[in-house]
């Protein structure tokens, strides 16, 4: 008998739509680290540009701070993104570290004082909540495997009556080292994203291979992101995603 997988779902641009408050909190982080700069309420377009590539909460405050420079290439930054990352990160004077210390504070803050307002920033996806239920009710286990932190994606989740097997914050390690371990358990991986570069990791990762990976067409998708898939990814579109697992690619 064939054992049923264990779904393991990226959080952000999979299951949730935190376009807003990816700025929001970015922004909020970015003028806390650095007051003196400007930057505007609403998203701007380079922002949603950039969030294909951004992987980890730090990238994306270091973003907005180099969104508030005058003097800034925004297609060397799309083009040649993690050699700017870099040199950003020295222009800044700043680690990860701090980047990522100061969203989290300031995330933390925010569900502190007002957790609504903060939930308000989160959209789910059309059906996914539903389907997801519809996986717990046909007995799959499912669990969230994200670059947030696991506090609050577990915030999230549970104000849309979600219960996953687990949740897996950055600070449990990086999506391959996360894979890895439950690799060892008794159930196949079947790996849902919607950043290709990190499903090409994964594939990639010597003791990952035979992790099926799904890559939605739903999510923070790169221009030419669903071109040429490489072999073992498969596109996952909303149609195939509410259909029963033996209907997936």
């Amino acid at each position: 008998m064939i054992a049923a997988p264990l779904l393991v779902f990226d959080f952000d641009g999979v299951l949730v739509d935190g376009m807003r408050e990816y700025w929001w909190s970015a922004r909020r982080a970015a003028l806390w680290l650095r007051p003196e700069r400007e930057l505007p309420e609403q998203a701007p377009d380079g922002f949603a540009l950039l969030r294909p590539l951004i992987h980890k909460g730090w990238e994306m405050v270091l973003a907005a701070l180099e969104l508030s420079r005058g003097d800034l290439d925004l297609n060397a930054y799309l083009h040649n993104y993690n050699r700017q990352t870099e040199a950003a990160l020295q222009h800044w004077e700043l680690t990860p570290e701090r980047l990522q210390s100061a969203l989290e504070t300031l995330r933390t803050e925010a569900i502190q004082n007002n957790p609504d307002a903060w939930r308000a920033l989160h959209q789910p996806y059309p059906g996914v909540p539903q389907r997801l239920q519809r996986l717990e009710a046909e007995g799959s286990d499912w669990l969230v495997l994200t670059t947030k932190g696991g506090a609050f994606a577990r915030e999230l989740l549970s104000g849309y009556g979600l219960k996953p097997k687990a949740v897996y914050g950055h600070e449990q390690g990086s999506k391959p080292e996360v894979l890895l371990r439950l690799s060892a358990g008794p159930s196949p991986l079947w790996f849902v994203e919607d950043r290709r570069p990190t499903l090409e990791t994964v594939r990639t990762t010597p003791g990952l291979e035979a992790v099926r990976c799904f890559l939605v067409s739903w999510g923070y998708l790169g221009t030419k992101d669903l071109e040429d898939l490489p072999k073992g990814i498969q596109l996952l579109e909303p149609e195939r995603f509410e259909q029963p697992l033996a209907g997936w690619p």
